[in-house]
């Protein structure tokens, strides 16, 4: 599967920004979609991710109550929302898909491109 993420941009803090994965073919459905992000000059982390049938999220505690996922199977596509932006979450995000919704990237066997998220103070 081929993945393309899309939505980031340059946000203030506060604000809102929402992130799209869009997959290529048919096999969606058999994975689960993780995202993860890598803030300059630090190491990727994960930040949030949802299972194949889209009833379990697992969270990274830095942004719980901020941010939510979601997948819409008919339209091939995973969404990140982000709420309450700060500096902090500056980063390029990555999604990417595997069997499960874990936190480790090596479970992960698809990678996106990556997008730029820019939170200004």
């Amino acid at each position: 599967v081929q993945l393309r993420a899309s939505g980031g941009g340059l946000v203030q803090a506060g604000g809102s920004l929402r992130l799209s994965c869009a997959a290529s073919g048919r096999s969606f459905g058999r994975y689960a979609i993780g995202w993860f992000r890598q803030a300059p000059g630090k190491e990727r982390e994960f930040v949030i991710a949802i299972s194949r049938d889209g009833t379990i999220t697992n969270y990274a505690d830095s942004v719980k109550g901020r941010f939510t996922i979601a997948r819409d199977s008919a339209k091939n596509t995973a969404y990140l929302q982000m709420n309450s932006l700060k500096p902090e979450d500056t980063a390029v995000y990555y999604c990417a898909a595997g069997p499960v919704e874990s936190s480790d990237e090596e479970i992960y066997d698809y990678w996106g491109q990556g997008t730029l998220v820019t939170v200004s103070s």
